[in-house]
């Protein structure tokens, strides 16, 4: 995001605090899917030379159906200055994640539990992420797979994004949401690849660095890929750390070629 959009969201997430109900979280994703298909309504609410009154006066009649705390929250996204339309539409997706995290606090592990399940199928990963299927179909196909095995807000959550993409990799999407929910919940979200399973012990040595380097908990998770053949890579948040041999050969092979 740019600084403008990241002040934006900022100032805009403090209408999180107080009492939300349980359906504001969906009904902002529903307000993003909206904004996604409506170009010349994200470029009104999205517009700086606006007065701030005039686009919440414009929430107002086309969000008719959003409750108190969902229009409150979309009012103070358009309030704000953003850098630029699409981001105005992340923003309103990310506080969507971030209102149903208040309601559901295991949301972060269950997107990252739907998105393993997504990654062990290569034939679902497709079907899923397929970019010319029927965004509806593929939003029903998802509920079908996780009905019964995930809570309801985050079954909303994984349909949401099986249905607007909006050209991120389904997985991709889902680690980013269960980032963002995470953050809310006050811990930061860590990915951590290696060619072998950890042991518990070292599972917990590097929680415990990683703690101390973020400054506050980290949810770590591991994905195991034999074709890093060793080493460790570490995604937290932006930052990542490859000290794979994968990575290393990689790079002797560029330098080779240069």
């Amino acid at each position: 995001m740019g600084s403008a959009s990241r002040e934006a969201l900022a100032a805009a997430k403090s209408a999180l605090n107080g009492r939300l109900g349980k359906a504001v979280g969906s009904e902002l994703l529903n307000a993003a899917a909206l904004l996604g298909g409506s170009p010349a309504l994200v470029a009104s609410l999205a517009d700086a030379s606006l007065p701030a009154s005039a686009k919440a006066e414009l929430v107002g009649k086309v969000f008719t159906g959003l409750s108190a705390g969902a229009r409150s929250v979309l009012t103070a996204a358009v309030e704000q200055s953003w850098s630029n339309s699409e981001e105005f539409i992340d923003g309103v997706e990310e506080l969507g994640f971030r209102a149903q995290s208040l309601a559901e606090p295991g949301l972060a592990d269950e997107l990252l539990a739907a998105a393993s399940v997504i990654e062990s199928s290569h034939e679902l990963e497709l079907e899923l992420g397929n970019k010319l299927g029927d965004p509806a179909a593929k939003a029903k196909l998802a509920e079908k797979i996780f009905s019964g095995k995930l809570a309801e807000g985050a079954l909303g959550v994984v349909s949401y994004l099986v249905a607007h993409p909006r050209g991120r990799r389904v997985n991709s999407a889902l680690r980013a949401g269960a980032r963002v929910a995470a953050d809310q919940g006050g811990s930061e979200l860590a990915t951590v690849t290696v060619a072998a399973p950890l042991t518990a012990e070292q599972q917990q040595r590097l929680a415990t660095l990683l703690e101390q380097t973020a400054g506050r908990a980290v949810k770590v998770t591991t994905i195991v890929d034999p074709d890093l053949i060793g080493g460790v890579r570490i995604q937290m948040a932006d930052d990542v750390i490859d000290g794979s041999v994968r990575a290393r050969l990689e790079d002797l092979r560029q330098r080779l070629a240069a």
